[in-house]
Parts: C-alpha cells; structure tokens; sequence
C-alpha cells in the first residue's frame, strides 16, 4: 500500500481522525477534507487512489460531490454513512459509488474495503491497444481472443460481449437490464434469464482454471467484475 493516497471527506473530527489513524496503519497517506465543498477542491489540486466519502456534508452533500466526481473521475469511492436501507446503498452504487460502509463500522471492515479497492485500483487497463487486462484475465479486442493465466478461453460471441463490457468499465455495476442492451440483445422485457445463464458459463470456465471469482455479484442491482 506504499504511496497510496486516500480522501477523506467526513465532517465529523473524531471520524476523520479515526479514519486517518486506520489509513496510517495500512501504510496509505490521507488527505482531510471535513464538507463537499473542501472535498471537491482537495481532489481537483491533488492526485488520489479512493476516496471516503460520508453522506451528511456542510456545503456540496455526499449525493452531489458523487455526481461532480463521476463526470471527471473513476476514482473508487467508499461511502461511509449512518444511512443503511438497501434503498440507499442500492442508489448510491447506481450512483458510481464502489463499497458502502455503515457507521458505526468497525476499523478491520475498513481496512479490509479499503485494501481492496487499492488492490483493485492498481489493475491494468490498455484500450488504446485493444488489450484490457484485469488480474490474470488479458482480453484482446481487435483478435476477439480472452486468457486467464495464460490459458485460452473459449467462449461463445456473447460471453465475449459481456465480459468485455465489464473489463471496459471495471469499477460500475451492470444490471441485467444493462448488459442485455448494451451488448445488443434488443429490448430487455424483464423476465429474461439469458443474462445470467451466459455469466454463470462464464465463471464455470474460468473456475477449471482459477478459484478467484472475476465476475461478483451485487445482490439486488448487478454484476461487475472483481
């Protein structure tokens, strides 16, 4: 986690402090930030690799910082906030948010989603190429052509199709909805199962030659790759 920098944007002076002292433990250097406001302009003169963003902001809210940020950066985002309906994390990752933690959190939680989203940060992606790479997934565009670790993949046209959409927007959550449009399908009627059944095929492949899980499933909103 060496030259990690990390946004903090909570109002809430012990939280913040809390949350740098977490930051700090993983090696990662923090920025503070204590309303939307001094968020946006902390983020816009500096260079960082997440952000933690609580919801409840004097000047520019969670809410409105989340939409400012996505039309300039795909930064990941964890949002930490009292606010804990489904309906609220389910918006909030529709929104462009990446994880949601809800206060009070306990600081291994922290860490643990704070390490991923570095690790994940730290993936390589080549469109100027053709070529995306995500872990020891290589996708190559231009030769419709997929490997993990090396070994061929030998997938249907829209296994490729939805797994090149995932790999070209690593950090979003697709609906099925999405997906089936998207890789043109046609109009989604809502009561179609081939999505799922081609991303179920997907891992079955992948799982004769990995155990790590490269499509995740959001309960209730999506997939996305992981």
């Amino acid at each position: 986690m060496e030259n990690k920098r990390v946004l903090i944007i909570e109002d809430d002076v012990e939280i913040n402090i809390l949350l740098s002292k977490i930051l700090e433990d993983l090696g990662v250097v923090s920025t503070s930030a204590y309303s939307g406001t001094e968020g946006l302009l902390q983020f816009q003169t500096g260079k960082f690799d997440l952000i933690l963003l609580d919801l409840m902001l004097p000047g520019i809210n969670g809410e409105e910082f989340l939409r400012e940020l996505r039309e300039i950066s795909s930064v990941p985002v964890i949002i930490i906030s009292a606010k804990s309906t489904l309906d609220d994390k389910v918006g909030l990752l529709r929104l462009g948010a990446d994880d949601y933690i809800t206060k009070p959190f306990a600081k291994e939680e922290v860490k643990a989603r704070v390490e991923v989203q570095l690790r994940r940060g730290e993936t390589t992606i080549n469109k100027e190429e053709n070529i995306l790479i995500w872990k020891d997934l290589k996708l190559d565009k231009k030769q419709r052509i997929v490997k993990l670790k090396e070994n061929s993949m030998d997938l249907t046209i829209s296994e490729f199709d939805i797994l090149q959409l995932l790999m070209e927007n690593p950090k979003r959550v697709f609906s099925k909805r999405d997906i089936f449009e998207k890789i043109g399908k046609g109009l989604y009627l809502g009561d179609d199962n081939t999505i799922s059944v081609h991303i179920s095929n997907i891992r079955k492949k992948f799982l004769k030659v990995t155990k790590d899980e490269y499509i995740k499933t959001v309960w209730g909103i999506g997939f996305i790759l992981d």
